[in-house]
């Protein structure tokens, strides 16, 4: 029986809550979650506590934020004047806008607004949170070497060949 262990394809169903026991998301309503172990695909934390575990393994892990999203920084929210986004129309908060810089993409979460400013916070949105997670574990399996190059459903042109050239 094989355990989860690096360059394995993991396959889990989960429900996350909040320390309020408020359901953040949850594969209940569509796909498990698949990720190949030790790739970064998920949080640390919890590919930590999936480490040595087998199929049918049920668990409950919590998560603090240094090993989830990270904690919350107060510097990544900035107030800018609203005519900076006149080109978008309706802005309203919960809005999450994407914007390159330096180090690349970032999502950007508007959490304020008034006639003159938006207010945008760069945190990811659980940074901060303790995560709680039910996880039960459904599959495992050795990674191929094209899905450990490319990662899971992105090889080749991404309809199953596995070469770009003739697809």
């Amino acid at each position: 029986m094989l355990t989860i262990e690096e360059n394995r394809v993991v396959t889990f169903e989960y429900t996350l809550t909040n320390d309020g026991g408020d359901v953040i998301d949850t594969s209940a309503n569509h796909a498990p979650l698949a990720y190949i172990h030790g790739s970064g695909q998920i949080i640390p934390g919890l590919e930590a506590e999936l480490l040595g575990k087998n199929v049918g393994d049920k668990f409950k892990a919590v998560i603090d934020p240094e090993n989830a999203y990270g904690v919350r920084h107060d510097e990544l929210v900035k107030i800018i004047e609203r005519e900076h986004l006149a080109h978008l129309d309706n802005i309203q908060e919960g809005m999450q806008l994407q914007a390159h810089d330096g180090n690349g993409l970032q999502i950007l979460t508007v959490v304020g607004v008034n006639d003159k400013e938006v207010t945008l916070d760069a945190n990811h949105p659980l940074a901060g949170e303790t995560l709680h997670f039910d996880v039960e574990v459904i599959g495992i399996r050795e990674a191929t070497a094209e899905e450990l190059e490319f990662g899971l459903n992105q090889g080749g042109c991404g309809d199953g060949c596995s070469s770009c050239s003739g697809c």
